[in-house]
């Protein structure tokens, strides 16, 4: 069976890319492995109760869980005939899929072995964005107005809290920005140490063409191109979002609408591999459910 993990951060266009790819027949992807799910989707993704990722019984356990989950329901349109796995990560998601993958699989020398023979050689997938300002901007927008998705015929597909009026507030969007390069960076580091090489996707160009990101993944897969799927989710971006840039460009020295060169992760606190215990503190002032975004999130 082919699979593959979606590498990310929050707000990034994971849950746009999760929609198309579970469209297409590409597995069902989603955060299995994100931080104390919600009674929902822990019975909707038969996740076990919650254990010691460390423990070989429960690892095996959550991992089998997982590998159902994020299995396409019907056998896509591959040149095999067969089915696809896929799962989101989030960079701070990352030392538990390790942890799980090591007490299952102790002999593997590195930990992208590891991860390969409990999820099948996965292809990894790094969706980034190359406006992090933007990105950031629309982190803690969603976070203040509880609303992360809405359909592109303008229903509520997820909200987290009641509605609330967005209020510009630049130290939390200087924070969000700050540990959303944080999270990509440590993507990149542990890319390089593993010796993994991804395929990169950008947010940008995801949302210009979603089919030519589709024809990418499915060719890294080795599958044929997939026939054209509708997005299920809507840009959230508006005149609030593109204020708060303008603002914040006009008051922050060097603010840039392009992502900087990626941080060294060695030098960011919390920017560790996969197995560092410290990972995933997050920055002051910013909840920690938002960095770990729950299931992702879009513009």
């Amino acid at each position: 069976m082919a699979s593959f993990l979606l590498c990310t951060t929050p707000r990034s266009g994971s849950t746009l890319l999760c929609s198309l790819l579970t469209a297409a027949g590409l597995g069902r992807p989603d955060s299995f492995l994100m931080p104390d799910p919600a009674p929902e989707w822990r019975r909707r993704w038969g996740l076990p109760p919650g254990g010691n990722p460390a423990d070989p019984e429960h690892a095996a356990a959550m991992l089998a869980a997982v590998r159902w989950a994020g299995r396409s329901p019907v056998k896509s349109l591959g040149r095999d005939g067969g089915a696809v796995f896929g799962m989101r990560l989030m960079a701070d998601d990352l030392p538990r899929l390790v942890t799980l993958a090591r007490a299952t699989h102790p002999d593997s020398p590195g930990e992208a072995q590891a991860i390969a023979a409990a999820l099948g050689a996965p292809v990894f997938l790094h969706l980034v964005r190359r406006d992090r300002l933007a990105q950031a901007v629309s982190l803690v927008k969603a976070g203040q107005t509880g609303l992360w998705h809405r359909a592109p015929d303008g229903t509520e597909v997820e909200r987290l809290s009641p509605p609330a009026e967005p209020v510009y507030d630049a130290p939390a969007i200087a924070r969000a920005k700050a540990r959303l390069a944080v999270g990509t960076a440590r993507w990149a580091r542990w890319f390089r140490a593993e010796g993994v090489t991804p395929l990169v996707l950008d947010y940008e160009d995801l949302a210009a063409d979603p089919q030519a990101a589709l024809a990418a993944i499915c060719a890294r897969l080795g599958r044929p191109p997939t026939a054209p799927v509708a997005p299920e989710v809507a840009v959230l971006s508006d005149a609030v979002n593109r204020d708060w840039i303008a603002r914040f460009r006009a008051e922050t020295p060097g603010a840039s609408p392009e992502a900087p060169s990626e941080p060294d992760a060695e030098s960011e606190p919390g920017a560790s591999a996969g197995g560092d215990e410290g990972a995933g503190e997050p920055a002051p002032g910013l909840e920690p459910d938002l960095l770990g975004a729950r299931r992702g999130g879009d513009a």
